[in-house]
């Protein structure tokens, strides 16, 4: 226990000189019994995603043109790994409140924990935002996106990689 303890604490959240808003969340290994899915994003990946979606989605290719990454990991749990997960979330969510990121949403019912934390640049932009989900004992979701964030195109960028977390937060998200 004290050794897995070691090991979340020294994940590290921040790569040398790395745009603000990212965080690294760690490698995930895949359940003996659930899937594991990666999408990292980044540079000249969204910029071609903005080029070739410009013309039919423009709210889409305006999301993406000012971003720098996304990062999404989401994780099926299973008696094996459902406790380091979950404690690796908790961690997580600890060293961000640690590091001045603001919690603006945090859900707990039935068998759901959502918590959405943005990093600001004073009142004039949001350069992070990081989203956890543990959806009951079934999968986790760890979320992270940074760039320019336009909150309110949010949910354009939930429809398009269909990330039902980033499309509720969105909906939280509206003024």
């Amino acid at each position: 226990m004290i050794a897995a303890a070691s090991l979340l604490f020294s994940i590290p959240l921040r790569a040398d000189n790395p745009p603000p808003g990212l965080v690294n969340f760690g490698k995930f290994t895949k359940p003996t019994n659930g899937e594991l899915v990666e999408i990292n994003l980044n540079g000249d990946t969204l910029a071609m995603a903005a080029q070739v979606g410009g013309k039919a989605q423009p709210d889409l290719a305006e999301v993406l043109r000012g971003l720098h990454s996304i990062r999404v990991n989401v994780v099926g749990l299973d008696n094996q790994n459902r406790e380091e997960v979950t404690s690796r979330m908790k961690a997580l969510r600890s060293e961000l409140d640690t590091l001045g990121w603001q919690q603006v949403v945090s859900v707990q019912e039935k068998k759901e924990d959502v918590g959405i934390y943005l990093k600001t640049r004073g009142r004039e932009a949001v350069e992070g935002l990081v989203i956890t989900v543990l959806d009951g004992r079934k999968e986790a979701v760890f979320i992270n996106i940074v760039g320019d964030i336009k909150l309110e195109k949010l949910a354009a960028l939930g429809d398009k990689f269909n990330l039902d977390a980033l499309k509720k937060a969105a909906a939280a998200l509206k003024p």
